[in-house]
């Protein structure tokens, strides 16, 4: 009998299922013809299907809402997204249109949030949240926010010296609203175990009472917690949550203006063809836990918001390679050497060992094989070795005399890619970013394809290196 790809992943997992499935013995991407892509633009390629993005912001809200009014809960529901996780416009642009909130992390992200506003796409009233470190630079530009009218404008305090910044800098404006982020113990299998993020936990109720409760500068709303790890069922994580909880609750008796607790850390995304997550579970849980707590402390529920960058963005990214070569180094030793470097298109799969769905776009009834992938870089790190199938990667095998060249795509990496290798700059090797494309649907439902960006040029990369 043979034993096909097609076979394999049919029996291994639920196929097709939510976003892939089989077109004629080709691979397709929500409903996308892969081959079409290719055909038209050839690899390596990253495409963004944009509408995925609107669907996963209506997935959260739909969830939040249902579970607050299932339950009678009296706080409403706020959704941000993080443009750390990435900051194309095509991407946040697509999020605005569904009438997002923002979360930022630095002060180039301001400027970001004006040009938005000049373009029509964000609304002076809409809810932003700034986090990470406060710099002066990054403080002015807050305030020059405020003052041009966004009147929503929260500040996460990460430390206590960021107040002290902040009460020199605000002196003759008016009130300014800040949030206290609590410190979180990482989860002890981490490899760090305390965060450098927030400010202690045993701390932040006297922090309150000496440095705002009397005040005149500044306003607490917002309690903040974040998990690195995400939102997921594990004692860990209700571990904190609740930790996070009872300081509302003690904080809300001390503080009227305090009305809103922030989940950081979010959403899981698929990963793999057996992902298995419970989201209607885990929000009714803690919907559920927030109204209990506070019901038993006697205290209002707050206004929930939620962080989400990855959970947005991740599955509408796809990066598409053809396989140039297989090696065959030992017995049982076999790479496929792709079109571009591993390392440089997806570089958290090296530095941070995530992982993405890998599957091929074609010769899915061919049999299979296991196999490594690498990258045409002369780095030993330029490489992906590892999937959920038994902690192994297994392709359809192919001959070197093949007509059609077997062709392979890692999915969902539509977040934070290109964040952390930098999108036009200098990579490793100087091997170009790849031809990125945007794909979209017209009003009619149509698909509508185009290029964002060609590949990069030798002429480029020269001229940002001085050659020029």
């Amino acid at each position: 009998m043979k034993n096909t790809y097609f076979d394999l992943i049919e029996q291994s997992y639920y196929f097709p299922q939510e976003g892939f499935d089989i077109d004629e013995g080709y691979l397709t991407f929500h409903g996308l013809s892969l081959k079409y892509l290719i055909e038209k633009y050839g690899t390596p390629l990253r495409i963004f299907y944009l509408p995925k993005i609107g669907d996963q912001i209506k997935k959260s809200r739909n969830l939040f809402n249902r579970a607050i009014k299932a339950n009678g809960y009296s706080g409403k529901y706020h959704f941000c997204y993080c443009t750390k996780c990435c900051h194309y416009h095509h991407v946040i642009g697509t999020a605005m249109k569904h009438r997002v909130n923002l979360e930022t992390s630095s002060s180039f992200d301001i400027d970001l949030i004006k040009k938005l506003y000049k373009k029509g796409e964000f609304d002076k009233e809409a809810f932003i949240v700034h986090n990470g470190f406060k710099t002066d630079e990054y403080l002015q530009k807050i305030f020059s926010l405020q003052d041009e009218g966004f009147s929503n404008s929260i500040i996460i305090l990460d430390s206590s010296k960021e107040l002290d910044r902040i009460e020199k800098m605000s002196k003759g404006r008016k009130k300014i609203v800040v949030g206290l982020r609590m410190a979180i113990e990482e989860d002890p299998q981490s490899t760090y175990y305390t965060s450098r993020l927030g400010i202690r936990h045993s701390e932040l109720v006297s922090f309150y009472n000496e440095r705002i409760l009397k005040n005149p500068a500044v306003e607490l709303k917002m309690l903040h917690f974040f998990v690195d790890s995400g939102i997921k069922d594990s004692f860990y994580y209700w571990g904190e949550f609740k930790k996070a909880l009872n300081l509302y609750t003690k904080l809300k008796k001390l503080c009227p203006t305090l009305d809103s607790l922030n989940l950081g850390g979010g959403f899981p995304v698929r990963n793999h063809l057996g992902f298995d997550y419970d989201y209607n579970h885990m929000v009714r849980e803690i919907v559920r836990n927030i109204m209990e707590t506070c019901e038993n402390d006697k205290v209002p529920e707050p206004d929930i918001f939620t962080e989400f960058g990855r959970f947005t963005v991740a599955e509408s990214g796809a990066i598409i390679f053809k396989v140039l070569e297989q090696k065959q180094q030992n017995e049982s030793e076999r790479w496929y050497i792709v079109d571009n470097s591993v390392m440089n298109t997806i570089p958290d799969a090296w530095s941070m060992n995530e992982k993405f769905i890998l599957l091929p776009i074609n010769k899915w009834f061919n049999e299979y094989t296991r196999v490594n992938i690498g990258g045409i870089s002369c780095d030993h790190s330029d490489y992906y070795n590892s999937e959920d199938m038994n902690q192994q990667i297994l392709l359809p095998t192919y001959k070197d005399d093949d007509k059609e060249p077997l062709y392979i795509g890692f999915f969902h990496t539509g977040a934070y890619q290109d964040s952390i290798s930098g999108y036009g700059g200098i990579k490793h090797c100087l091997i170009p970013d790849p031809k990125h494309v945007i794909i979209d649907r017209d009003k009619t439902g149509n698909f509508v394809d185009y290029i964002y960006r060609d590949e990069q040029t030798v002429e480029n990369m020269l001229t940002i290196l001085g050659y020029d």
